[in-house]
């Protein structure tokens, strides 16, 4: 099944499944009627949107020029410049070389492909200016992009001024000082346009272009050198939405892999900060508080970053169980934080000073059960920052009438003497002013 190339307007869909409401309650019903009605505004063609309505997904690609075609390698662009000459291969296979030096960008067009063009591609754009849409990759150490055929090359008039036409050049590097900035934010589905057969992602529409500016925005203002987000639907979404949108923050880390979760919702990484081993616990198995056997909702997520200054720091990235589904989920919810307090505690019989950071949605207040296993007690206790928020601040689920606080920076007892009294935040927000219905969580810890 293929979706639209578009992002559609649906109306109603300030809940939708899977934005985890903190409470069993009647929106949760609501959700699950609207995701249904999702499934056909997703499919429909072209014809039957508004077009005020829509917006083409390609936009969303970075338009790059040709000399800066090494530091995309692995990603989709829009690429400018001018053709420098053209060839072909004793197979049939054509060139277009933006460059006079074999280390330069090549264009590479499949002998099979060659029919397609109206002219032979070595005559049609030899000395041309060019916009080519393509995948980057390296052939023998050096910059080529496929084009797969006459509608993925356009010819520019001859005085268009390439450099005004890129919307993103070499990756923005965000130096890290002596104070690190982490932050935490579910994004409220933050999906793309496009059919996951392996998932059941048809039922969660496409996140719209209004609400990822809102969203963007967002992240400018926390600018945190490491985010922990969740609802992120996969890998691939979230890089185009860093590379469009969030380029200048100097995000070159992405940190993602797949969960359980059967829409496909997962937690993720944005880092500024280089990052090592990274561990996925999606394959763990424990019980719930009833006994019976389960796997996190969505996955554990561990990545160890290296920052030039100090020593390394554990993030881990949490998303559990809503509290949709009563005492079941409570149970799913309490046997996930006593797995994640088992890993803590492994982590600390191996390094009892190991500088660690928990965040994420946990879908459960400071004073449950599941958060009072996590923050533990004695020597290992976790510390939550959470009496340094103001009373009437503390809402990070932000739709009435479930407002509360339900996500949370927890830090290690060697992390906690880092932290920056009084730097614990919780940006304010709704769908409707940030793309998303939880407030970001935010805490600074000193690095030296």
């Amino acid at each position: 099944m293929n979706r639209a190339f578009l992002f559609l307007l649906v109306i109603g869909l300030s809940i939708v499944t899977g934005c985890d409401s903190p409470r069993s309650n009647p929106v949760d019903t609501a959700a699950k009627d609207t995701a249904a009605k999702d499934t056909t505004a997703k499919d429909k063609p072209h014809s039957e949107a508004k077009p005020s309505a829509v917006i083409d997904s390609t936009e969303l690609l970075p338009t790059i020029e040709w000399e800066d075609a090494p530091h995309h390698i692995g990603e989709e662009v829009f690429l400018v410049g001018q053709v420098a000459n053209t060839g072909k291969s004793s197979g049939g296979h054509q060139f277009l070389n933006f460059g006079r030096q074999r280390s330069d960008l090549t264009g590479f067009i499949d002998h099979h492909l060659v029919d397609q063009f109206p002219k032979s591609p070595e005559t049609l754009y030899k000395g041309k200016k060019v916009k080519v849409r393509g995948m980057l990759y390296k052939y023998r150490g050096n910059p080529n992009i496929r084009i797969l055929g006459p509608q993925s090359i356009e010819v520019l008039p001859d005085d268009s001024a390439l450099s005004k036409l890129a919307t993103a050049g070499p990756p923005v590097v965000r130096p890290i000082g002596d104070t690190l900035t982490v932050a935490s934010l579910n994004v409220l589905n933050l999906f793309d346009d496009k059919d996951d057969p392996y998932h059941v992602d048809e039922k969660t529409a496409t996140k719209l272009r209004k609400d990822l500016d809102l969203l963007a925005q967002s992240i400018h203002q926390i600018d945190a050198d490491v985010l922990v987000l969740q609802e992120v639907e996969n890998r691939g979404c979230l890089e185009i939405f860093n590379r469009a949108l969030l380029a200048d923050l100097g995000y070159q880390h992405v940190v993602l892999t797949e969960g359980n979760d059967r829409r496909g919702i997962d937690v993720a990484m944005l880092s500024r900060v280089p990052v090592g081993p990274v561990i996925s616990y999606r394959h763990l198995r424990f019980p719930d508080t009833n006994g019976k056997e389960m796997s996190f909702s969505r996955d554990l997520l561990h990545a160890r970053l290296e920052p030039e200054q100090g020593l390394p720091i554990h993030v881990l990235a949490v998303h559990f169980k809503s509290q949709f589904g009563g005492k079941k989920s409570d149970a799913i919810r309490t046997g996930e934080a006593q797995a994640v307090r088992g890993v803590l505690d492994d982590l600390f019989a191996t390094d009892p000073q190991a500088q660690m950071l928990l965040c994420g949605d946990f879908n459960d207040t400071i004073d449950s059960a599941p958060l009072q296993a996590i923050l533990g007690t004695g020597k290992t206790k976790m510390t939550s920052f959470y009496a340094d928020v103001p009373k009437d601040d503390r809402v990070t689920y932000n739709k009435e009438p479930y407002r509360s606080m339900i996500d949370f920076i927890f830090a290690s007892p060697a992390m906690a003497k880092r932290y920056e009294k009084g730097s614990y935040d919780i940006l304010p927000g709704s769908p409707a002013q940030t793309g998303s219905d939880h407030n970001a969580v935010i805490a600074r810890f000193r690095l030296k």
